[in-house]
């Protein structure tokens, strides 16, 4: 009795095999509409990653190549919110999302204003060819290796005048035009890398300041998009004007 019963509760083998087809056959039924269920995610990311490549200056590959997003060893408590991580060599890394997007602040300053109510400046050496190609290109008076301390604060001295706005390649050397543009009241641009102290710092642009392929970029962006902003009729140097060897 108990072995009868047993098999009126097992299912006939074909019964088995039949529910295993109905199974099979209901998920690849239901995967399509999985799949389709998936798509509107999959184009939202992809339209995301299109817009945000859309949105960058240049390419991502310029920044890697210019090493822009590589910092110091040193991160200053003012500069920190801008970086994204450390190396294993302690390196800090800086987000090129927040470069790009400071560029374009920077960007939005500069057209506000004429090439003669702005002066760049920058003492140190790997800045040098970058600057003097902007300023051939764009008309903006630049001042490399030494600064004339009170050229915009000394009515009395020759070639005395009042810029509108100021750019610093860095706050640390670049420190007179800096203190100059604070006893006049005038807004500060400063291309800071991590070990930069941003106080009276008006607009921060976060960048390896010390590589001449780095500014030299960050130059080459800003002639290009200024000339297209004041419509300028002088031609756009090669990168390689910007950076040099």
């Amino acid at each position: 009795m108990p072995r009868k019963a047993k098999a009126e509760k097992e299912k006939p083998v074909e019964e088995k095999e039949k529910e295993k087809i109905e199974e099979f056959e209901q998920k690849e039924q239901e995967e399509p509409k999985e799949k389709l269920k998936e798509k509107p995610k999959e184009k939202k990311a992809k339209d995301k990653a299109k817009k945000a490549e859309e949105e960058m200056l240049v390419p991502l590959d310029e920044y890697v190549k210019s090493g822009i997003y590589l910092g110091t060893k040193v991160i200053t408590a003012s500069m920190k919110p801008y970086v994204f991580k450390r190396r294993a060599d302690g390196l800090a890394i800086i987000n090129t999302k927040q470069i790009n997007e400071k560029l374009r602040f920077a960007l939005s300053l500069l057209s506000q204003y004429g090439p003669e109510q702005i002066i760049i400046t920058g003492k140190r050496e790997a800045c040098w060819k970058a600057l003097n190609a902007f300023s051939k290109s764009t008309g903006i008076g630049v001042f490399t290796k030494k600064y004339p301390a009170g050229i915009i604060t000394n009515p009395s001295l020759p070639g005395f005048f009042e810029p509108s706005l100021v750019m610093v390649v860095d706050p640390w050397l670049d420190k007179n035009p800096m203190a100059d543009a604070l006893l006049t009241n005038i807004p500060v641009i400063g291309l800071c890398d991590t070990n930069n102290l941003t106080s009276n710092i008006d607009l921060v642009v976060p960048c390896n300041n010390k590589s001449n392929k780095s500014v030299g970029l960050v130059f080459w962006i800003l002639a290009r998009e200024y000339i297209k902003a004041k419509k300028l009729k002088t031609s756009l140097p090669d990168l390689k004007e910007f950076v040099g060897e």
